[in-house]
């Protein structure tokens, strides 16, 4: 084992790309810092580092920079070589293993916001500007300091009215109210390996103003920078809010049942293993089963099904939905640090941590973009005056306008906003994707390979037919129900399930016994009975052409028979079979019509999958082992599709492994969201076309980001330069263009339909 260790740290205050990538190369600095990962979104920073760091002067430094900061809690040691990954799987270091360290920081960070730092939290030396982005707006640090700049900004312009010789002085000690913190801000980051930072160049903008006496212009963009800064990050809190509020939905109490009697406890204070009441209409306050009860379970807020769940003792229960109209009492299956809803905002924030590569292209171009503007402004400040006889004053002031519209923010956002709002959005749907690489590769599958049991199917038998011979179909199901009681054999439990479905109440059986590989046999009301396969079957009871020709037809359906023999005559049949999910025929469609290629992959017989297949209008390779469905998706990648492999994630993981975006579905959450690239909590097959549908509007969307922000600096940079338009405009440009994109990308947190 390697002394590599990571720690996550809680970061308040960031609102834009060029605040994480300031900590970024910061911290990166550090002696002992091998690897750091920021996410604005997230409010998080994780840092690689070995024994010698020292976290202290890291928070220290992170202060310095204007950030309240805060330890999350030290995530475990891991190899160095774990986290040396290629842009398609940045999204796997840091499951498996987080669960059992970041308890302590869930239970508090998972409380709707991104808390104001604790005690512990380190401030600046310096009262910094940057609070954390929550409460109302004029409460935060950056919104005071806006509305003391507008103050300022409005008794200049009074003061230059009344009297006009010393207007220019009032304007300059209206700069300054708002200048001194970003000029401080501004020095931080040059120190800490940021000279180019959106501080510096609207420092030297503001300082440069004044110097060629446009002061009251000088004041006016400060105050506009602030404006947009303080827009900026009342957006970035918005994309932040809307995963949180997930955890909103889980109550703060339950009511915990103790020797006999219920007490309202916290509901964080759970263990594994207690029993909770929960009445008709209250949120269940923790993941569990039913012990007892029977309910029509509302799971919209945590999953967008819009039609109730009816659940009954055995059954499954999240926290965060509603209980309909019976009270149950629920075994806890999962601390509250570890439910469900708990587990998808900690995956979101980590997706969020780990960047799609379109966004590292952008960051590596945003490194050497800024320096350009730099010297292109300083070009248009002093050739045309030195060379061609230009006036100082005039292009100097047009230097610094270029210098404005330089700032790359809108540029850098434009990105890591379209996809936290995508991954927010997803997650309230029960669509997780782990990191932007995987978000952007979804929308790029020509092909998906689905799984057969429990993806495309619903995984458990269901009477299909009960074929009457010598007996009504009622009697035939309830005499098979009678030898079936007891048993917990699939196939038992479908007939079990249907004559409950159907209202029939088995009669007792007695002298029940398995024989084995053949069937059931047992004395029901004084009658011998026998249920069996038909092979068993024919070695008691001679089978009619036409009940062989009515056994063959629903073999060739998939199906398996089972025939009941009373008193030694044939007196019916019973067809049961693994049925495809209710949306798995429009599910399928969608994505055909998507123009992306499906095909089923499965362990289960030629005859049953071809069945299903058919039914379903797929490609079937059915008898297939789990490195058969590995190859078979390499042969795929060979023939130049993109494939996504659809699955539980248990029997086939080598195959979601291969694919290039591994999906789990249907196997459970747990293994689903540790082992694939992305989950679909819900098992609902339209689920994947709305999953690669996401991507492609996320990936439209980061375009039109683009596009917009490069545009906007474009005309702008025209018109400084032709002279129609000066320094206000150009700020305007830079943070117009930031909260344009940023709203632009807020449209993706719409529900998904």
């Amino acid at each position: 084992m390697s002394d590599v260790k990571e720690t996550r740290f809680r970061v308040g205050g960031m609102d834009c790309a060029s605040c994480a990538s300031k900590i970024d190369t910061a911290v990166r600095r550090m002696p002992g810092v091998s690897d750091v990962s920021v996410s604005v979104t997230a409010g998080t920073m994780r840092v690689q580092h070995d024994v010698t760091s020292d976290l202290e002067a890291i928070r220290r430094k992170v202060s310095g920079l204007g950030y309240a900061v805060t330890p999350a809690a030290a995530i475990a040691e891991k190899p160095a070589a774990k986290h040396e990954h290629g842009p398609g799987c940045s999204h796997d270091h840091n499951h498996g293993h987080d669960h059992s360290h970041d308890h302590d920081d869930h239970d508090h960070d998972h409380t709707g916001h991104d808390h104001k730092p604790k005690a512990a939290a380190i401030e600046g030396p310096h009262g910094h500007d940057h609070g954390p982005s929550e409460g109302p707006w004029w409460k935060g640090k950056k919104g005071r300091l806006t509305i003391l700049a507008g103050a300022s900004l409005v008794i200049a312009y009074g003061v230059g009215h009344l009297f006009p010789a010393i207007e220019t002085y009032a304007f300059v000690i209206a700069m300054f109210v708002g200048l001194l913190p970003i000029a401080r801000r501004a020095i931080m980051a040059a120190l800490a390996g940021t000279p180019f930072s959106i501080e510096m160049l609207m420092t030297i903008a503001a300082v440069g103003a004044v110097v060629i006496n446009a002061t009251e212009e000088a004041a006016a963009v400060v105050f506009l920078f602030l404006v947009g800064e303080l827009l900026e990050g009342v957006a970035a809190g918005k994309a932040r809010d809307s995963i949180r509020s997930l955890s909103a939905l889980v109550p703060k109490t339950a009511l915990l049942e103790e020797n006999g009697r219920t007490k309202e406890v916290p509901a964080e204070s759970l263990a594994v293993g207690a029993v909770i009441l929960v009445r008709p209409g209250d949120r269940i306050s923790a993941d569990g089963v039913i012990i007892d009860g029977e309910s029509a379970i509302d799971e919209a807020p945590v999953t967008g099904e819009s039609t109730p769940v009816n659940k009954d003792v055995g059954d499954t229960v999240f926290a965060g939905t509603v209980n309909g109209d019976a009270a149950l009492r629920v075994r806890v299956t999962a601390a509250a640090a570890d439910n469900t809803i708990a587990r998808v905002i900690k995956l979101v924030e980590e997706a969020q941590e780990s960047k799609a590569p379109t966004e590292r292209f952008i960051d590596r171009f945003s490194k050497y973009y800024t320096p350009g503007v730099v010297v292109v402004a300083a070009l248009v400040a002093i050739i045309p005056p030195l060379f061609l006889g230009g006036i100082w004053s005039e292009w100097v002031y047009k230097g610094l306008a270029v210098l404005l519209i330089g700032c790359p923010c809108a540029l850098v956002i434009s990105t890591p906003a379209a996809i936290a709002a995508s991954l927010s959005a997803g997650a309230r749907r029960g669509l997780l994707m782990k990191g932007g690489a995987v978000l952007e590769g979804l929308g790029k599958l020509t092909a998906i390979a689905f799984d057969k049991t429990g993806t495309l199917t619903e995984g458990k038998p269901k009477v299909t037919d009960i074929v009457a011979f010598a007996q009504p179909a009622d009697e035939v199901l309830r005499l098979a129900a009678a030898l079936e009681a007891g048993s917990s054999h699939p196939l038992a439990l479908a007939i079990l399930g249907k004559a409950a479905d159907d209202g029939i109440v088995p009669p007792v059986a007695s002298g029940s016994r398995a024989l084995g590989g053949k069937g059931v046999t047992a004395t029901v009301e004084g009658r011998q009975v026998f249920l069996g396969s038909p092979k068993a079957v024919a070695e008691q009871v001679t089978l009619s052409d036409e009940v062989k020709a009515a056994t063959a037809k629903l073999n060739d359906d998939g199906k398996t028979v089972s025939m009941l023999v009373v008193e030694g005559v044939l007196v019916g049949a019973i067809a049961m079979r693994d049925e495809p999910r209710a949306d798995a025929a429009a599910g399928l469609k969608a994505l055909k019509d998507a123009g992306i290629k499906t095909i089923m992959l499965t362990g289960d017989n030629a005859r049953t999958a071809k069945a299903v297949g058919a039914e379903l209008g797929i490609e079937v390779r059915a008898e297939l082992m789990p490195e058969d469905k590995q190859r078979i998706v390499g042969e795929l990648q060979r023939e130049g599709y993109v494939v996504g492999k659809i699955g539980d994630g248990i029997n086939d993981a080598p195959a979601l492994a291969a694919a290039n975006v591994g999906i789990a579905m249907g196997g459970g959450t747990d293994v689903a969201l540790e082992t694939a690239d992305a989950a679909i909590l819900h098992g609902r097959v339209g689920d994947v076309a709305l999953m690669t549908d996401l991507s492609k509007r996320t990936m439209r969307n980061i375009v039109q980001n683009i596009v917009l922000s490069l545009g906007l600096k474009g005309v702008f940079l025209v018109t400084t330069i032709v002279g129609i338009t000066g320094l206000w405009p150009a700020i305007l440009a830079d943070t117009g263009a930031t909260v344009l994109v940023t709203l632009n990308a807020l449209r993706l947190l719409r529900p998904i339909k």
